[in-house]
């Protein structure tokens, strides 16, 4: 089957063509299914802003390997014991790439993000087929189209986020980064009263969507100094809640700065593994009390991030699309910044 697959790692980015890293369709072997399988013909596959990292191979995999999570798609086959759902053939599901134990310590304790027999090397999902634990799937609503589906996965990281935030009713809110996560979070933050809500991002087009989504101000971290125009914005006490959406280096640096005494910093972003940030402990922990934590994947979230889909916004995060045989093409267009979210259509499904 068609399979997109890591074939060189290193940056996308990269001018030299001799060190690209590079994406090309494969032909490899269906899954096998287990008793308590799915099989799905996928639909689509979102690219997540993690998969260009998984190109450069920070997880230090040998290539090739492949690539997509963030997946929609339809019931093909059901393993003879994957009874506990009701999936059937031909339901319209979506899920969580990552197969938890339940049975580990951190499973039974609550922490499924800390699986210690997690299988995430379940990939590809920007594939023909996939094979799931059942699990892992959910059945979309009817009203939930398989275009929209596929975001599943990333508003179950926002929904996530949202415990981690805990809003009080009109804290002051600011967002670095204005990719998917980004945008779903500021979206999620104005649902639940968030005030002085000001994304932080570069590119000019993400600025004009979160005005859209919410925003009541934007900063341009190129020509503005986020620091100083963020203490205008907050009339110098800075924001109650501060999460770093862009897993940039140079992005997350002066977001202590601008946490409110006594405010929460969530840095909710894939960053490099070998990056360590100066943090001047006696300022930020000690004298401000900030409550500084991160965010790795959504364990629990699935449910009630399908619950809220219908609530967000996702037209422009389903707009551009790309088939399955024009991947290499899909991740140049990635790394641009240009749209919000990219797809890469692997099945065609009459109506949807």
């Amino acid at each position: 089957m068609k399979s997109v697959t890591v074939v060189k790692v290193g940056s996308l980015r990269d001018p030299n063509e001799e060190t690209r890293g590079r994406v090309q369709v494969c032909d490899i072997p269906e899954q096998p299914l287990g008793d308590e399988d799915v099989r799905i013909k996928v639909a689509y596959c979102a690219i997540c802003g993690s998969d260009p990292h998984l190109v450069e191979n920070i997880f230090g995999w040998d290539p090739p390997y492949g690539l997509g999570h963030e997946l929609s798609g339809v019931i093909i086959e059901v393993g003879p014991k994957a009874t506990k759902k009701g999936l059937k053939v031909g339901d319209r599901v979506a899920g969580n790439f990552l197969h938890f134990c339940g049975t580990c310590y951190y499973c039974r304790n609550g922490q499924e993000q800390f699986c210690e027999h997690c299988n995430a090397t379940n990939y590809p999902g920007m594939s023909e087929t996939i094979v799931w634990h059942e699990s892992q799937v959910f059945k979309l609503p009817d009203d939930v189209s398989l275009k929209t589906g596929c975001l599943l996965e990333p508003i179950s990281i926002a929904t996530r986020l949202m415990d981690k935030v805990q809003l009080k009713l009109g804290e002051r809110v600011a967002i670095s980064g204005g990719g998917p996560i980004g945008l779903l979070a500021l979206q999620a933050i104005h649902m639940s009263g968030g005030t002085d809500i000001t994304l932080i991002e570069p590119i000019a087009e993400r600025r004009e969507l979160a005005k859209k989504y919410g925003a009541l101000h934007v900063i341009d971290p190129v020509a503005e100094d986020v620091t100083e125009a963020a203490m205008k914005i907050t009339r110098g006490l800075g924001y109650d809640v501060v999460i770093d959406c862009s897993g940039s280096v140079h992005a997350v640096y002066p977001l202590p700065g601008i946490t409110a005494k006594g405010g929460k910093l969530i840095y909710a972003a894939m960053y490099p593994n070998t990056y360590e940030m100066p943090l001047n402990l006696y300022k930020y922990c000690y004298f401000n009390e900030l409550t500084i934590t991160g965010l790795y994947v959504a364990p629990y979230a699935f449910p009630r991030a399908l619950q809220i889909m219908p609530r967000f916004q996702l037209e422009d995060f389903t707009s551009k699309v790309f088939d399955i045989d024009d991947a290499e093409e899909a991740f140049a267009t990635q790394v641009t910044g240009k749209y919000p979210k990219i797809l890469i259509r692997c099945n065609e499904f009459p109506g949807e």
